[in-house]
């Protein structure tokens, strides 16, 4: 079992890997993690994982309290989680290599990283300024027919992508657009769908990429039905995620 240390950044977002993440980095808790990092070398990993928020908050309450107003903020690491900062997260988690850090003038920070692994969440520290975890990385099994399925997702991902979006056929079936190599696949589509926080959690924690992609199936079926009965749709977007306030 390979296991590893890393910093901690709770989102209300599942990452995957091959995704890119843009931050805004504003807390001080993020703030001084993006000065440690800085610190690293640069020819070695700046790493750290993102961790989905399963009951919480992703930016700590920095004003007085509800409902008595003199109830001082809360502080530290784990501001806005549970008393065992583990309990609000989900375990399965996603690390972030670290593309660039850029420090704003205001001591803010402009972050750009990138999903690249799994790692199962096995413990979290809060006594440092801010959350650390012991992760044991997570393989990559492909699974059985996983080639045959990617293909049928991609076929019906081209649709629903055509449904939400209104573009036309052309557009959506170029080959330079969409990959054919499955595990890509499973995630950029997982990443792409319209799905909520714990669907996207599920995705991401399937144990295999055959298994992934058959999911992946049945939620694109599922879809389509609901977007014929419906005028309109927000639309998804293949290579983008959201940027985080923090």
């Amino acid at each position: 079992m390979t296991t590893l240390r890393l910093p901690l950044f709770p989102l209300n977002m599942v990452l995957f890997p091959g995704l890119v993440l843009p931050l805004n980095v504003f807390e001080e808790r993020y703030r001084a993690m993006m000065r440690d990092l800085l610190l690293v070398p640069e020819e070695a990993p700046r790493r750290f994982a993102v961790v989905a928020i399963r009951d919480g908050h992703e930016v700590a309450p920095s004003a007085p309290g509800m409902p008595d107003p003199t109830t001082p903020p809360e502080r530290g690491p784990a501001a806005g989680f549970a008393p065992e900062p583990g309990n609000s997260f989900h375990s399965v988690v996603c690390v972030a290599d670290v593309a660039t850090i850029r420090e704003r003038a205001d001591g803010t920070y402009e972050v750009l990283a990138t999903g690249t692994k799994r790692a199962r969440l096995l413990s979290v520290d809060a006594s440092g300024p801010y959350l650390t975890g012991e992760l044991e990385e997570l393989p990559e099994e492909e699974g059985d027919g996983a080639g045959t399925l990617a293909e049928g997702v991609l076929r019906s991902f081209r649709q629903y992508q055509k449904r939400l979006a209104g573009a036309s056929e052309r557009s959506l079936t170029s080959s330079a657009e969409l990959p054919d190599e499955p595990s890509v696949v499973s995630y950029l589509v997982a990443a792409a769908m319209v799905l909520d926080t714990p669907t996207k959690q599920r995705l991401l924690q399937t144990p295999d990429t055959a298994s992934r992609l058959r999911d992946e199936l049945r939620l694109l079926r599922r879809e389509a039905s609901i977007i014929r009965s419906l005028p309109s749709l927000p639309a998804g977007d293949l290579t983008r995620t959201p940027t985080s306030l923090n």
